[in-house]
């Protein structure tokens, strides 16, 4: 029998039994911890207490990232090949894809509708001057030629993900073809995928840590001098980002999926908070497929729609900040938008989102809408302070919609196990909980 595609639940008592708090207890501790040893760190200039924070914080996600490159290409091979045991693949596979991006569309209307309210550029004291252009910048032709690879071995070694999911399309649709003479690949390719997630298993559980070092670094680097700049920017991206998680999506699950939002947040915060945490939606993906999976979601199409959302599904990081941004940048530059670019703005969203590729920052994603608008590149250098504690609250947003999404499509198809949606377990890292019913087998 082939070895499943989803994580493997580690015994209780290996972890239960060696922390005395909650997982969840664990990253808010964290994060109040962080904060104090990064105000403690600015405030008396102790400059070894910054080094340690940003070493820490390096070193926790320079860890998720090891495994970025292996684990998107091995889950999306194997998510596609797994869609051959559910019925209706193909209507699954486009509802989802349907659905990311109605939730995207109504993200970046939202973004846009702060912006124009706000005007967050206005009045901070920036010049285009404060501005330098980005290293790494992206365009529709860089965009859409990079899509292929020139070799298989640089994306694995550049970290290029969009380049790292075509190929792992390519090979899932071929084995898909193959039919069972591909059977040997992918039950290796399934094996392969347990052993990375059982090791990023043992990163997660470092991310209390990690937490510490992040969150303290951000303190210590930034302090609060940038508040006032940047104040109405920043609490535009976290209120355009809580309305959609906290208001879009509960009113999604009531209307369309017909469950309770209540319920899907207390079985999805562990993704959520680890999410806000690392800033890696790629990093966070075995938990997100994890709580996906407790909510009742046949873990066949789980292990699908999560891998496939995770690289293309960003909410927070390519519908929300690209808007607020491109508005942000453009009073700065003195530069007046129209409901063409509101609307290209709209489309990049939509259609670019797979440049931002679940990693840390959304920088590509940026210089691809400024570029689509006519803006200066130069206005993504005034962001890059805020950068962090942006990045936080977006990468919380894009986690939620990517366990959103398979909720409700699979209440929509009818897939959903209401009982293990009702009875998911607010710590999947603590508990081992109920198992959903798998989905039945195509005939």
């Amino acid at each position: 029998m082939p070895v499943s595609a989803t994580a493997t639940t580690p015994p209780k008592s290996s972890f239960t039994s060696s922390f005395k708090f909650p997982f969840w207890a664990q990253i808010v501790t964290g994060l109040v911890l962080g904060v104090l040893l990064g105000w403690l760190a600015r405030s008396q200039d102790v400059s070894w207490l910054a080094t340690t924070l940003e070493k820490v914080g390096d070193i926790f996600v320079q860890l998720l990232k090891l495994a970025v490159a292996p684990l998107v290409f091995f889950a999306i091979l194997v998510s596609i090949t797994n869609l051959r045991k559910v019925n209706n693949a193909a209507r699954l596979a486009t509802r989802t894809l349907l659905w990311f991006m109605i939730t995207s569309l109504i993200a970046v209307g939202i973004g846009l509708a702060i912006g124009l309210l706000t005007d967050p550029g206005a009045g901070t004291g920036l010049t285009p001057a404060d501005g330098q252009e980005p290293k790494k910048t992206g365009s529709w032709i860089d965009f859409l030629t990079g899509i292929v690879p020139t070799d298989i071995i640089t994306p694995f070694t550049e970290l290029n993900v969009l380049q790292i999911v075509f190929m792992a399309a390519v090979a899932g649709i071929a084995a898909l073809q193959l039919g069972e003479k591909a059977q040997p690949v992918l039950s290796v390719a399934e094996s392969v995928l347990e052993l990375l997630q059982k090791a990023l298993w043992w990163v997660i559980r470092l991310a209390p840590i990690g937490t510490v070092g992040l969150i303290g670094t951000a303190i210590a680097s930034y302090g609060w001098d940038l508040i006032g700049k940047y104040a109405t920017f920043t609490a535009d991206v976290y209120i355009g980002s809580a309305l959609v998680m906290f208001g879009v999506y509960p009113l999604l699950l009531v209307t369309v999926a017909k469950v309770s939002p209540l319920q899907f947040y207390k079985g999805a915060w562990p993704a959520i908070q680890l999410a806000f945490v690392s800033r890696s939606s790629v990093g966070t993906m075995p938990v997100t497929q994890r709580v996906t999976e407790r909510l009742g979601v046949p873990k066949e199409y789980a292990s699908f729609a999560v891998p496939f959302g995770a690289t293309t599904k960003m909410d927070g990081c390519a519908a929300i900040y690209p808007a607020l941004a491109a508005i942000f940048i453009a009073n700065i530059f003195d530069v007046q938008l129209g409901i063409k670019e509101y609307l290209l703005i709209a489309f990049v969203s939509v259609v670019g989102s797979a440049a931002t590729a679940g990693l840390t920052g959304a920088t590509v994603m940026l210089t691809l809408t400024l570029s689509t608008l006519g803006l200066p590149l130069a206005g993504v250098g005034l962001l890059m302070a805020i950068e962090p504690i942006l990045d936080m609250i977006r990468t919380a947003t894009n986690v939620a919609g990517q366990a959103l999404v398979p909720v409700v499509v699979a209440a929509r198809e009818g897939i959903l196990d209401k009982q293990a949606y009702a009875s998911a377990s607010a710590s999947p890292l603590d508990e081992a909980g109920p198992q959903p019913t798998p989905a039945p087998a195509a005939a």
